[in-house]
């Protein structure tokens, strides 16, 4: 359950700063599906326009990495952050944007890997080698 109200498209259609976001969201993804994050987040307009601005420019803007890395990217600091919600919708843009099954499967066992081993070398507190110090 929520803990904070999720705006219907009823509530967003009087608030003009939300309406504009959400219109512009729909605009950005060629599609009618607003999900609950934004939703959730439309509770404060400030708050909305501001992390729908960041996610554009860091997620939809053109970048030397590629949309579909992107988002494998974001899944795996989810999957770190522990943020369930996250983890379904990136993995469903991956998907979206062409993440086979295969990728996907790959993708887990490095985010698997990765935490097994930060958390040893953590564990063990080695020191970073002065080869991989930037100079």
């Amino acid at each position: 359950m929520a803990t904070t109200k999720l705006l219907t498209d009823a509530e967003v259609e009087k608030i003009p700063a939300v309406k504009a976001v959400f219109d512009d969201i729909r605009a950005t993804r060629k599609s009618d599906f607003v999900n609950n994050f934004w939703r959730g987040l439309a509770d404060d307009p400030a708050a909305l326009k501001r992390i729908w601005e960041q996610l554009r420019a860091v997620m939809v803007a053109d970048s030397a990495i590629d949309p579909l890395t992107k988002e494998m990217i974001y899944i795996a600091v989810s999957t770190a952050n522990g943020c369930s919600y996250c983890v379904h919708s990136h993995t469903a843009a991956a998907r979206a944007k062409g993440m086979t099954d295969a990728q996907h499967g790959e993708l887990v066992s490095i985010i698997g890997l990765a935490g097994q081993t930060n958390h040893l070398v953590t564990a063990m507190q080695i020191p970073v080698d002065p080869q991989f110090e930037v100079k």
